[in-house]
């Protein structure tokens, strides 16, 4: 049986398991029933298997050959806080929480792809299969890499996947360099002198400081960054006061930095402290920033993005089928963790046009089933391209 054959064959199957894990979706460091239901899928394939790392993660070995090289291939299993909104028969059957960004397409596609590859192991080295929790804002690649990830399956690369809404059924994006953002969080308290709304004059507003706080953030990237530089800074809380006739004492703002470099990064940063100080002495307010990093920039390796667009297109029916030049997402992306230590690459696989709210973090989402078998045929392609006989 050839391996388009074997596809063809598990596709039903693997619909099932995708459905099964949307209908009881987990959020992140509680995928326990997800985690066993992968475990046990690769034990039955004959796989090498170990639970538990990085909390609830999952890596399934597969050796073929006797080849030294290995590389790893990644998809993640955490659900949403999220209120689903179908009405299909999969749909979450927990309450406020589902799977609104795909993450049950990519565990079940990474799935079809071990079972392919173990029915036809023409490949020499090995693969690590890596089930991650918690990528929705927990950081478990963070935590696999703590948990000593490449040490104990050492690879020399690594490679993602996450489907795309927007980008037609079964077409890829790579982007050789960035492709998702940094995400960084800040925090800005702001203390001034509570008076009656009625005599301003007696107090110090921290109100007008934060609102003259908000006009000079959004200078940052217009007039402190180099025009071919992209970020985002954007404001997203301001708390303040009570009471209609009481100017607060206190005020508080918060947001997201969003950036394609650590440069960019430490510029932005640097940018806030001035201005929160610049604005404290021409307001008479005290001004502390809480700036917190988040996600590293996800940025792609020019080798690895090459034979990934390479394995694409053999599976998406040629050069057409691989785009190489989209825009990269303001998104991010916790994939960046293992590309600070190994070469690798992050891309996307087109979902469909996303219409009726079929978007990401939608409570109307849905992973598109029929992109399911071009996402195990990459898998294997890449595989077999890189570790490839002979």
């Amino acid at each position: 049986m050839s391996i388009n054959d074997t596809i063809r064959r598990c596709q039903p199957r693997l619909v099932e398991i995708r459905r099964d894990i949307h209908a009881h979706p987990e959020l992140a460091f509680a995928e326990h029933r997800t985690a066993e239901l992968v475990a046990a899928h690769l034990e039955r394939l004959g796989l090498e298997v170990h639970r538990n790392v990085g909390g609830t993660g999952v890596v399934g070995t597969l050796r073929s050959g006797r080849g030294l090289r290995a590389i790893g291939l990644r998809a993640d299993m955490d659900a949403l806080p999220i209120q689903e909104r179908n009405e299909f028969l999969h749909k979450s059957r927990h309450q406020g929480c589902m799977h609104a960004c795909g993450h049950d397409g990519h565990t079940t596609m990474l799935l079809g792809a071990a079972e392919v590859l173990a029915a036809h192991p023409d490949f020499d080295g090995t693969v690590h299969f890596v089930f991650q929790p918690a990528e929705e804002g927990e950081g478990g690649a963070d935590a696999m890499v703590n948990d000593g990830l490449f040490d104990r399956f050492p690879m020399e690369s690594i490679f993602g996947l996450h489907n795309w809404p927007g980008l037609p059924a079964g077409q890829f994006a790579v982007h050789p360099g960035p492709v998702m953002a940094s995400a960084d969080r800040f925090d800005i308290e702001i203390r001034g002198h509570g008076a009656h709304a009625a005599m301003p004059h007696l107090g110090t507003d921290s109100i007008v400081a934060g609102a003259a706080l908000v006009q000079a953030i959004q200078s940052i990237v217009s007039r402190t960054l180099d025009p071919t530089d992209s970020a985002v800074v954007s404001v997203t809380q301001f708390h303040a006061g009570e009471a209609y006739n009481v100017i607060p004492d206190r005020a508080q703002l918060c947001g997201t930095v969003r950036a394609f470099s650590e440069a960019v990064q430490e510029r932005v940063e640097a940018s806030l402290q001035r201005l929160c100080d610049g604005v404290a002495a021409a307001q008479g307010v005290e001004i502390d920033l809480a700036y917190r990093r988040g996600y590293p920039p996800t940025i792609n390796t020019a080798d690895e993005a090459a034979v990934c667009a390479e394995a694409a297109a053999a599976v998406a029916g040629g050069a057409p089928g691989v785009i190489t030049n989209a825009r990269p997402s303001m998104g991010a992306e916790d994939f960046a963790y293992y590309l600070r230590h190994k070469p690798g690459c992050y891309v996307w696989l087109g979902n469909g046009p996303g219409e009726g709210g079929c978007t990401l973090h939608n409570p109307h989402y849905d992973f598109n089933d029929e992109v399911m078998p071009v996402g195990v045929a990459y898998w294997v392609e890449l595989a077999r391209r890189i570790l490839q006989r002979g």
